[in-house]
């Protein structure tokens, strides 16, 4: 039985990498610069969008200030080198995406998605050390390099007119499937289990919002949908990392005790 639940994790991503090549091209929605925020103030074109990335620099680095310290304890050591990609792909997100809302277009969305997916690639790598109790290091850099290689395949398909968002997409879905499962697979304690799995559910939300920027912004106004991505997706990131720090910290009052 857990021979089997092992393999579970590489069952879904076979699963899921084969319904992307199946279903074909995934285009870029022909609307998707017109956001709702078209709010000027201070001189700031769309400001509630460009605004509410400051959280993403914040959070990164306050959890850089708490986890990089204890950066070799083993409660940390194998996850370190994605979760360090993590904290690095959050804070350059904040100034990619603020330059994007600025004068949102194709050319700067490209700045936009590369930092997101730095941080989708080491949120994954640092989960995997840690379940696997591994080092996390060569696969921080193979998801990095892929999460790049996305980026560029989108944009240069984009240009040739035939716009492909699938290595991307991919990239952002597979935490969604993998971090559970590894995280059950390998039996972390609970408590972290559900921590993830609510930053995660919340993370959800907000690409729910992003999908109906306009809905509710014409139902609240401001913030509009795609404010209100931004904020929760802080707020998953500022949840996966106080995780990080509690683990930290009680395994130090541990081996207090001890």
């Amino acid at each position: 039985m857990n021979s089997i639940r092992k393999h579970l994790p590489a069952v879904g991503i076979a699963l899921i990498t084969g319904m992307a090549v199946l279903h074909g091209p995934v285009a870029q929605l022909p609307n998707y610069h017109q956001f709702a925020d078209q709010m000027t103030l201070f001189g700031i074109p769309h400001f509630c969008d460009v605004l509410s990335n400051i959280g993403f620099a914040l959070i990164a680095i306050w959890g850089g200030w708490q986890l990089a310290p204890d950066r070799e304890h083993p409660a940390l050591a194998d996850g370190w080198s994605g979760y360090r990609l993590f904290l690095i792909g959050l804070f350059l997100t904040a100034f990619g995406s603020s330059y994007y809302h600025l004068e949102p277009d194709n050319v700067r969305l490209v700045w936009d998605r590369l930092p997101i997916t730095l941080a989708c690639a080491g949120l994954l790598a640092g989960v995997w050390g840690d379940t696997h109790q591994r080092s996390s290091r060569s696969l921080t850099i193979i998801l990095g390099l892929y999460g790049v290689a996305s980026v560029a395949w989108w944009y240069i398909s984009e240009l040739a007119g035939n716009g492909d968002l699938r290595p991307y997409l991919l990239l952002q879905g597979l935490p969604m499937l993998l971090i559970p499962l590894w995280q059950w697979v390998y039996r972390t304690p609970s408590s972290e289990r559900w921590t993830f799995a609510g930053a995660l559910l919340i993370y959800l939300i907000a690409k729910l919002a992003e999908l109906n920027d306009h809905e509710i912004a014409n139902l609240l106004g401001a913030p509009t949908g795609h404010t209100l991505k931004h904020l929760l997706a802080t707020a998953a990131a500022a949840l996966i990392l106080s995780c990080l720090i509690q683990r930290m910290r009680s395994e130090k009052l541990s081996n207090c005790h001890a």
